[in-house]
Formats: C-alpha cells, sequence, structure tokens
C-alpha cells in the first residue's frame, strides 16, 4: 500500500497542534528586526482584517469546543464546573495586578502604573496553541479557554473602569448584543439547521456590538455558537466531526477548520513583529509577575472556590492548573492592545509592548513545569 503523501500529513499536524500561529510570528519576529519599514508597511493594512475579522473564525471555532462540552455528559455540562475558571480567573488576574500595582511606584518609569490592565490580559490564541500543545484532547483545554475568556473580560472591565480608552459605548455594546443573542435564539427555536443565518446575522449583529461598543470584535462568534443546534450528546472532546455530520455545529467546524488555521497564521504574521531594541530590566516587571503569580493566583482563586461547592473536572489537579496559570501568564497581543489603550505613545508604551512580547517566555517555562510535574504529554 502506498503510503500517505508527506504534505497532507504536515498539514494535519499543523492543524491539530495549531503550529502556524508560531510560525506567522516567528517570520514577523525575524522580519521586523531585519526590514523592520518593509513589515509595518507591510502589515498595517492588514492589520483590521485579520485581527478584527478573520480571527472571528477562530474563536468560533474553538468556542465549539466549549458548546460541545457543555453537552449532556460532557465536562462542563454543569454550572458548578462552569463557574470553576471564574474564579481561577479572577485569582490568576487580580494576584499579579495587585503586586504590579504595589511594585511600580519603584520602578524608573513613572506613567508604567497606568498600564496596570495589562498584568490582566492572557492570550487566547497563543495559550490555545499552547495548552493543546502540551495536553492534547485533556479536558483542561476547555477549561483554560473558559478562564481566559473571563480574565480578558476582567480586563476589559479594568481597562473602562480606569479611564483608559473613551471609546467604550455600553449603550450600543448591549442594544446590539441583546439583538444578535435574540436573532441566534429565534432561529434555534425555529429549527433553522443551516449554520449561515446565525453566522451572518447573529455574528454580524455581534461583532457589530463589539466593535461599536468599543470592544474587540474579534469575538463575535463567541456568544453566538452556543445556539447553534449540535448532537444531543459530547462525543468526546476534541473528537474531530466526521465528515458524514449533519448537526449545526459540526458542520460549522468543517467549514471553519481550515480557514481558521489561514487567520492564525496571518495573526502572528501582523501581531509577532515587535522590535527587540527595547530591552532592559524595567521590561522584565509584567513577565516575571506574570510567571510567579498568576499560577499561584489561579490555583488560590480555585481552591477558594472548591469548598464553596463549585467542581473541579475529573483529570485536573494542582499540577495541571499549575502549568495552565504559566500558559496563563503569556499576554502577548492580547497585551499589546491592552499596552496601546492604556498608555499613549512614549517611552511608557514601547516598555509595556516590549513586556508584552517577553511574555512569550511562558511557553518554555510552561513546557518545562510540564515536564516537571508529568503531566500532559509529559505523563506516564
Amino acid at each position: 500500500m502506498q503510503s500517505p503523501a508527506p504534505v497532507p500529513r504536515l498539514w494535519h499536524f499543523a492543524v491539530e497542534y495549531l503550529l502556524l500561529l508560531p510560525l506567522g510570528a516567528a517570520i514577523a519576529l525575524l522580519w521586523v528586526n531585519t526590514a523592520p519599514e518593509s513589515y509595518f508597511r507591510a502589515t498595517f493594512s492588514l492589520s483590521f482584517l485579520v485581527n478584527d475579522v478573520a480571527m472571528v473564525l477562530f474563536f468560533g471555532w474553538v468556542m465549539k469546543e466549549v458548546a460541545e462540552a457543555t453537552a449532556p455528559d460532557g465536562m462542563l455540562s454543569h454550572w458548578r464546573r462552569v463557574l470553576l475558571p471564574l474564579a481561577g480567573a479572577v485569582g490568576a488576574a487580580l494576584l499579579p495586578a495587585v503586586l504590579f500595582l504595589a511594585l511600580a511606584p519603584y520602578l524608573d518609569e513613572p506613567r508604567l502604573s497606568e498600564g496596570w490592565p495589562v498584568v490582566l490580559v492572557s492570550d487566547v490564541a497563543f495559550g490555545y496553541f499552547l495548552v493543546r500543545l502540551i495536553f492534547g484532547r485533556h479536558p483542561v483545554v476547555a477549561w483554560f479557554v473558559l478562564a481566559t475568556v473571563c480574565a480578558n473580560a476582567i480586563g476589559v472591565a479594568a481597562l473602562a473602569a480606569s479611564g483608559a480608552t473613551g471609546t467604550l459605548r455600553p449603550d450600543l455594546l448591549c442594544g446590539l448584543m441583546a439583538a444578535a443573542l435574540a436573532s441566534a435564539l429565534i432561529f434555534r427555536r425555529f429549527g433553522v439547521v443551516s449554520f449561515w443565518p446565525y453566522v451572518v446575522v447573529g455574528g454580524g449583529l455581534s461583532w457589530s456590538a463589539l466593535y461599536l461598543g468599543g470592544l474587540t470584535p474579534a469575538l463575535a462568534l463567541v456568544p453566538i455558537v452556543p445556539f447553534l443546534p449540535h448532537a444531543p450528546r459530547d462525543p468526546g472532546f476534541f473528537v474531530d466531526a466526521a465528515p458524514d455530520a449533519r448537526d449545526t455545529l459540526n458542520r460549522f467546524e468543517l467549514w471553519c477548520r481550515h480557514p481558521a488555521q489561514a487567520a492564525l497564521f496571518l495573526f502572528g504574521l501582523v501581531n509577532g513583529g515587535v522590535p527587540l531594541q527595547v530591552l532592559y530590566w524595567t521590561v522584565w516587571t509584567i513577565p516575571l509577575l506574570g510567571f510567579l503569580a498568576k499560577p499561584i493566583g489561579l490555583i488560590v482563586g480555585v481552591a477558594l472556590a472548591v469548598p464553596l461547592g463549585l467542581i473541579l473536572p475529573r483529570r485536573i489537579g494542582v499540577p495541571e492548573l499549575a502549568v495552565v496559570g504559566l500558559i496563563a501568564s503569556i499576554g502577548f497581543t492580547g497585551a499589546l492592545f491592552f499596552a496601546t489603550a492604556s498608555v499613549g505613545p512614549g517611552p511608557t508604551l514601547s516598555t509595556l509592548k516590549m513586556s508584552a512580547l517577553l511574555t512569550v517566555l511562558g511557553a518554555p517555562a510552561a513546557l518545562v513545569a510540564a515536564a516537571a510535574l508529568r503531566v500532559g504529554r509529559f505523563g506516564r
């Protein structure tokens, strides 16, 4: 029998572990530090289409797995399991933020404390790549996605409360989002089986709500995907949809799987280009706080919530939470966005951006911790 062609095998491996994201980021990092003018000229016109439009597919694809996990017998089928990632996110966000505000007055940058919302954020896309790489089809993947989405929501609230952005429009956000959810609910109630009305109408209204409301519209499909009709039982976490699947949720996955991978590559290419010129000791504050405080804060948040009746899914313990906390310390593109929104142009913004880039060192730290703790693919 003839062996499968190497190119399809490589493509399947890249899709399985989301390797197109770090590939795009590596190309961007090399490009911006060798030919910065051509890099910024090439990526400037692409940033909106990639960050705010194409990434909608990726986050919708990720949310598909979370929606299946909430199906009957899924690992997040009970509300006590769903709320626990929120408790972990609160701990992982607040502990480094408190420490950062306590240390900021002693650092060389007088305006650095204005960028405190940067400490709260986690990069969902990069973190999702890494947690899949380490844990594969483990239940902690969906747990991580929910926790990071909650942490970023806390960051958005902190950004608005700090007055860092004047573009937040709660009236437009709530009104259009209510219309988006209502349209998705109507489609579901009337038994619409095609995913296109959900994506185009519900997703379009949700995108408009986030964009006009002052938030990142890349998350437009996150509140819409749970409305898509799906199989009555969870087939297993990260079990690929069968080619002949008929339910709406799996048809959506089959359609967007490969476009989402292309969006990841472009996302890394457009956002990964950060010049390595501003590299002095102050920029290490945010990465080090993330590496040390986020795992502790996440574990403490979970430990305080479990006695209240919230449930930690099976196969997730303190070692897995410690590794997830290190992965959550990666701010990267989310931190770049929050840095720009927190402070204006100047040396403080450069410091925050370099700090955001250095948070990617949470990736090797998570890999080392996973190997040392023997979890995920490093387990027996």
